[in-house]
């Protein structure tokens, strides 16, 4: 029966934080006391934040892994590896790693198929090669063709704990400005004038002819098999409205206040960007993260395309937002982990997965000292 005991840290709960311990047995919190007594076998962490290992509900940094330049693949399971440690030092002990079902233009930067990098995870859980637990998020683009043959192999796989209906149509949510579009577009993909002008074209016919029928179909088969939706980038009230109908749980990014006030109201979860938390607002000129929190509709945080942001994020949110620490930390953990129904992490509580991460917080940016995943030390 294997034991460890965290010591003389600021541990941070669902309501508290306070100086104590944590005992783990057999990776599992089985007390939790207050006091900075260093028992015999203890480790002390000299005062440093003892959190619940962070839960990132959105990132699509595997593909970039994947993926890392215009034309290159990288071996699927070395890429899984090598994201998979990045994470880990980041404090993230649970991942929905992003797959992209769907394209709006093939850059060569995403593969056709996803399933190679779905089962390179799973294969890598397997062999026990993992330090974090990883499943994955379908990103389902509704407005390409496609995208239901894409989706259909993944219907009843367990590895998916969550799915969102995305619309990246420009003049739709995240680009309400086409010209935002073009200009991010454009710089992103090196695409000439013409070749920007035609990709929008295509992509608002596209929209007509496929994002209705495609959404409609993709909500049934979650409904049917249990499995949790998101929205993305809703910007207004009938967005908000149209995903609260459809079962949804989370609403990703929405890009006005009016939109997040109106996912409150029906209950969905607002997750915003920890980047454009750091950096003071959005590259695509939509609301920012802060604004929302002033608003207090920041309910989970997620990386992103950062994976250190999101615990950073959650940091600014309590030193520079008025969010009490246990709030803060828990938009990073223990509320991601309970809007996709993985009940058995997020805090620090007896009975909870002793995934626990052990912080200096600094001044300028938290830094991760040590990270143990089911009571094991990972990083």
């Amino acid at each position: 029966m294997s034991e460890l005991v965290l010591a003389n840290a600021r541990i941070v709960t669902r309501d508290d934080a306070f100086m104590g311990s944590v005992r783990v047995r057999d990776g599992r919190i089985v007390d939790v006391d207050r006091g900075a007594t260093v028992p015999r076998h203890g480790i002390d962490c000299g005062g440093d934040d003892l959190l619940p290992g962070l839960v990132e509900l959105h990132t699509d940094v595997l593909e970039k892994h994947a993926f890392p330049r215009p034309g290159v693949t990288w071996p699927v399971l070395a890429a899984v590896l090598a994201h998979d440690a990045q994470l880990a030092t980041t404090g993230i002990t649970t991942v929905l790693d992003g797959l992209a079902v769907g394209y709006l233009v093939d850059t060569g930067q995403r593969a056709f198929d996803p399933r190679p990098l779905a089962e390179a995870v799973r294969a890598a859980h397997l062999q026990g090669l993992l330090r974090v637990a990883h499943y994955v998020h379908l990103r389902c683009e509704v407005s390409v063709r496609g995208v239901l043959q894409m989706f259909e192999p993944f219907l009843g796989d367990p590895i998916v704990r969550l799915v969102s209906l995305m619309d990246h149509t420009p003049g739709q949510r995240q680009f309400v400005r086409i010209d935002k579009y073009r200009e991010y577009y454009k710089g992103k993909w090196a695409m000439t004038d013409a070749e920007i002008d035609d990709t929008i074209e295509r992509r608002l016919h596209d929209h007509v002819r496929f994002a209705a029928v495609h959404r409609d179909a993709i909500t049934r088969a979650c409904a049917t098999q249990g499995t949790p939706l998101a929205s993305h980038d809703d910007a207004t009230v009938t967005h908000v409205e149209e995903a609260a109908k459809a079962g949804t749980v989370v609403a990703e990014f929405p890009t006005t206040l009016e939109a997040a006030r109106a996912c409150r109201a029906y209950g969905l979860a607002v997750l915003a960007g920890a980047p454009n938390l750091i950096l003071g607002g959005s590259h695509s000129g939509n609301v920012a993260v802060g604004e929302l929190a002033a608003h207090g509709l920041v309910d989970i945080l997620s990386s992103d395309y950062v994976p250190m942001s999101a615990l950073h994020g959650a940091y600014r949110l309590h030193r520079a937002h008025g969010a009490s620490l246990p709030v803060a930390v828990a938009t990073v953990s223990r509320t991601p982990a309970e809007r996709i129904g993985l009940d058995d992490r997020g805090e620090i509580a007896a009975g909870k997965r002793a995934d626990l991460i052990r912080v200096r917080a600094t001044d300028d940016v938290p830094v991760v000292r040590a990270v143990w995943v089911a009571g094991a030390r990972v990083a």
